[in-house]
């Protein structure tokens, strides 16, 4: 029985995941016929189909779930080989694979930007994305380390408290809750919010802070960005929660207020995470103290 190679199993993997050989193709910088090839030499191999077509969408089968298992474990396994064997070339030829969540954003570009400076030589890729998708990166082993809010439990990552993150109420500055000197939540809560889309760590946590005071947010409109809040604030669709360090241009150059609210700031902070089992390469272990050493470090949850 021929072997399955190293190379087809990380064809599939991109497959699996994206359930698309076009979107598995353009990640790979393959064309979409040598991408079909690699799977359906997988198959002749093992004789069973991997994927089935129901309409337009494509779905993996038992032996493919199986498969993809082996793909990920595979690929991890190389990928940390990888990392351990890059200790011998030293920190500064090494590569950090790094995501974050969009609220963290920019103060992880300003760590980035002194961590850079002392370690020019280090390759980076940074990933912006929300909490759901930052945590399927790390569960699968795509990055080294992340850089979130409100990490579960269960997941097998391990987490670093390094940052307070105090979520704040926003408006408009001639929004009349402005002039208010003190809010209720009752009163906030019946105002229209501009939310983050599902996925987003932010709009959890206001969820769940506004339903145990036995309240609900009135959402008026759903987006995909911080910045895009930012704007919609200002332009008096409704009101806002985000973190305070995402503000400090639009408070200083008085585009949006900060609303005196009962029970607020909601008190949230930042974790350096990875995957508990993950050796660390000298890169990512050298941006991690790094970021514990530069960051005003809490005392850990």
């Amino acid at each position: 029985m021929r072997r399955l190679t190293l190379r087809q199993f990380r064809v599939f993997e991109a497959v699996a995941r994206h359930l698309s050989f076009s979107r598995a193709a353009e990640e790979l910088h393959l064309s979409q016929p040598a991408v079909s090839m690699q799977v359906k030499g997988i198959e002749k191999i093992l004789g069973l189909p991997l994927t089935e077509q129901l309409g337009k969408k494509i779905f993996l089968t038992e032996a493919g779930r199986e498969v993809l298992h082996a793909s990920r474990t595979i690929t991890a396994r190389l990928d940390d080989l990888q990392a351990n064997l890059a200790q011998l070339q030293g920190i500064n030829s090494g590569r950090l694979n790094l995501a974050v969540t969009s609220t963290v954003n920019a103060v992880a570009t300003n760590i980035l930007v002194r961590f850079r400076g002392r370690h020019p030589g280090v390759s980076i890729h940074l990933g912006v994305a929300n909490r759901e998708s930052v945590l399927e990166q790390l569960t699968a082993n795509r990055i080294d380390l992340a850089i979130m809010g409100q990490v579960p439990d269960g997941l097998e990552l391990e987490a670093t408290r390094i940052l307070d993150n105090p979520l704040v109420a926003i408006a408009p500055p001639d929004h009349p809750f402005v002039r208010a000197k003190k809010l209720s939540l009752r009163e906030l809560a019946s105002e229209p919010f501009l939310v983050r889309e599902a996925g987003s760590g932010t709009r959890a946590v206001m969820t769940r802070f506004f339903a145990e005071k036995g309240l609900e947010l009135r959402s008026s409109m759903e987006m995909s960005s911080n910045e895009a809040i930012k704007l919609a604030v200002q332009a008096g669709l409704g009101l806002g929660i985000l973190s305070l360090q995402t503000l400090e241009m639009e408070l200083a150059q008085k585009r949006l207020a900060v609303l005196n609210v009962e029970g607020f700031p909601i008190m949230r902070h930042w974790y350096v995470v990875h995957r508990a089992d993950k050796r660390l390469s000298p890169a990512a272990q050298a941006f991690k103290d790094f970021v514990l050493g530069s960051a005003a470090v809490a005392a850990p949850a």
